[in-house]
């Protein structure tokens, strides 16, 4: 198994030749071939707001939309150019979070980058991640904004409650353990019984990852008096961990964006690059 095309997601935020730059990276090494999405929303303005507006204002603003539109292109292509990569280049106006998701569904993963709250980009554009990961149904690899990430799947934490999304997530992320160091499993508060983590936590789903030829180490712990999310987060620090691979819990619908307390807690203080499934 390998991905066959990825898809990353690009806007005006600093911290995007990081993200590119890593999905680069990815399409060299399963020479996949790599999508590059900018996105610009669709800017309604009412009839008679627009008779007020001087026409020369209007251009100026489309001339500067024109232009960091360009500029995404050709750091995208001077990127892809130098790597040998088979790409693609789409720029597409709508509701940023949407047309994101719906074309990450035609990619075997899509790469976005973590909100910065000190960043004030176009409207929609804070939504991308939460949106992509809950609603385009294929696995997403979120960059953190902070930090730098050389290496992507030597050490990998997967945080494992024996749900459906942390399933997908551990089957999705498959390729990038495929030559992992180390690849650790994580239950926190496992609940026993055959509908829960079984006899030994994480020992079943490390089973299944040696079968692909993945050495995987299972262990548990119990902290009541911490977040799982702090907890997932304190693990991968103490681990030198540069992956983390977990499901993802919460509901996208127009206007309402709900995450569960793990997810949410990991879309804001994430410290290395997180494999999602939903």
């Amino acid at each position: 198994m390998a991905y066959k095309d990825l898809l990353v997601h690009l806007n005006d935020s600093k911290h995007r030749a990081r993200r590119l730059d890593l999905a680069a990276r990815l399409a060299e090494q399963f020479d996949a071939h790599l999508i590059g999405l900018y996105t610009v929303p669709d800017l309604y303005v009412p009839g008679y707001l627009m008779a007020q507006m001087p026409a020369d204002l209007m251009a100026v603003q489309q001339g500067a939309i024109d232009r960091a539109r360009d500029a995404a292109r050709a750091e995208f292509e001077t990127r892809v150019r130098g790597g040998g990569i088979e790409a693609e280049w789409r720029a597409l106006t709508g509701e940023p979070s949407s047309v994101a998701a719906m074309h990450a569904r035609y990619a075997d993963l899509a790469v976005v980058g973590q909100g910065d709250p000190d960043e004030h980009l176009m409207a929609g554009e804070d939504e991308v991640p939460e949106r992509v990961v809950l609603e385009s149904g294929r696995p997403t690899l979120v960059i953190p904004y902070a930090g730098k990430f050389p290496k992507l799947g030597e050490r990998v934490l997967v945080a494992w409650n024996a749900s459906a999304p942390a399933t997908r997530a551990v089957n999705d992320a498959l390729p990038l353990m495929s030559n992992a160091k180390k690849v650790t499993i994580l239950a926190i508060n496992p609940e026993g019984g055959d509908s829960g983590h079984g006899e030994v936590p994480g020992a079943d789903i490390a089973l299944h990852l040696a079968r692909h030829g993945i050495k995987a180490e299972a262990s548990h712990v119990f902290a009541d008096d911490i977040d799982v999310g702090d907890m997932i987060l304190s693990r991968a620090s103490d681990e030198g961990v540069d992956l983390i691979v977990m499901g993802a819990y919460g509901h996208a619908r127009m206007r309402e964006l709900v995450l569960g307390g793990a997810t949410r807690d990991i879309f804001q203080h994430m410290t290395v690059p997180v494999l999602m499934s939903h």
